[in-house]
């Protein structure tokens, strides 16, 4: 019997036990899945981080981005400019980044998952909210240099990154709980390519984005600009099992942002093995899970694996 037990910056975060044995005729017991991958994973207790990154072509390639179990993305300007967050429970990449500041519409999808927020600064009101504690979170603003650092060679204020033994280390300065509380997506036991519908181009101009399905890895390959999504530290063309559209409204603030609204209820679509399932999105309020429903109000069970949220807000 041997225990998992996985360091991260001095903090011991530990995995279910497995049996592991040479004897004829015994087997090894598997790994359990994740709750949001559906994937076999040894860090699937584990609470995850939520790293708000950029969309900017000033930060592209994009450190960590393919390893992401789980990533949101929203435009956060009336001109289409998006912003990521990307989420990571059994996704390890060796760096994070770019690290970019909060939007306050990105919180409740935060919360619905139980993350820790690493973001590095943000808008007047979210800061507001962030410092009385709505969810905790690791702010570059205070931890610049610490546990985010800059690289060389890219503009500020695209150069801010981190990595889990960072992130880690000061969570658990902080007393964050590092368990997670098992948020959890329904998946599908059998996956396969059934068909060869692919999502329409979202966003516009220099973030519009296009996912083309490949029967072959049964995923959805995705490019922006033009140009393949690659992610700097694998050097590996980023690649989702699921891409979901979810429709929303969004409202302008002042000349600067817009507020989405990620709180109620909108239009879904979910494209998974070359298929597309069409329902609604629910989310009561601030903290309860994202959920995701066919025309007839069942949970839709995705395919396992990564999944992408792409928020077409008009």
């Amino acid at each position: 019997m041997l225990t998992g037990i996985l360091v991260f910056g001095g903090l011991r975060l530990i995995t279910r036990s497995i049996d592991i044995t040479n004897e004829p005729g015994e087997t090894v017991r598997p790994l359990l899945k994740s709750p949001l991958t559906g994937v076999e994973c040894e860090t699937r207790d584990s609470r995850p981080f939520a790293v708000m990154m950029s969309s900017d072509r000033e930060a592209r390639p994009l450190s960590g981005i393919g390893e992401a179990d789980l990533v949101f993305e929203m435009p956060v300007v009336d001109t289409g400019f998006t912003r990521m967050m990307a989420v990571y429970q059994c996704g390890r990449p060796r760096e994070v980044g770019s690290v970019r500041s909060s939007r306050l519409d990105f919180v409740p999808l935060a919360l619905g998952v139980n993350a820790i927020y690493a973001h590095f600064g943000g808008e007047h009101e979210v800061l507001a909210q962030l410092n009385k504690g709505i969810i905790d979170n690791i702010d570059g603003l205070k931890y610049d240099e610490i546990y985010y650092f800059r690289k060389k060679g890219i503009p500020r204020p695209h150069n801010s990154f981190t990595n889990f033994d960072l992130m880690a280390t000061v969570a658990g300065k902080l007393n964050y709980d590092m368990t997670d509380s098992h948020v959890s997506y329904s998946h599908e036991t059998d996956s396969q390519s059934q068909g060869k519908t692919e999502p329409p181009p979202l966003f516009n101009d220099d973030f519009k984005v296009i996912w083309k399905y490949h029967s072959e890895t049964n995923s959805y390959l995705r490019s922006r600009s033009g140009q393949p999504e690659t992610d700097t530290n694998t050097g590996k063309p980023v690649e989702a099992k699921n891409v979901i559209i979810m429709k929303t409204i969004w409202s302008p603030i002042n000349k600067d942002y817009i507020r989405v609204r990620t709180v109620g209820s909108g239009g879904l679509l979910v494209y998974k093995n070359g298929t597309i399932v069409s329902g609604t999105w629910e989310k009561a309020n601030d903290k309860a899970k994202l959920m995701f429903f066919d025309q007839n109000h069942k949970e839709i069970p995705l395919a396992p694996g990564i999944t992408w949220v792409e928020i077409d807000a008009r």
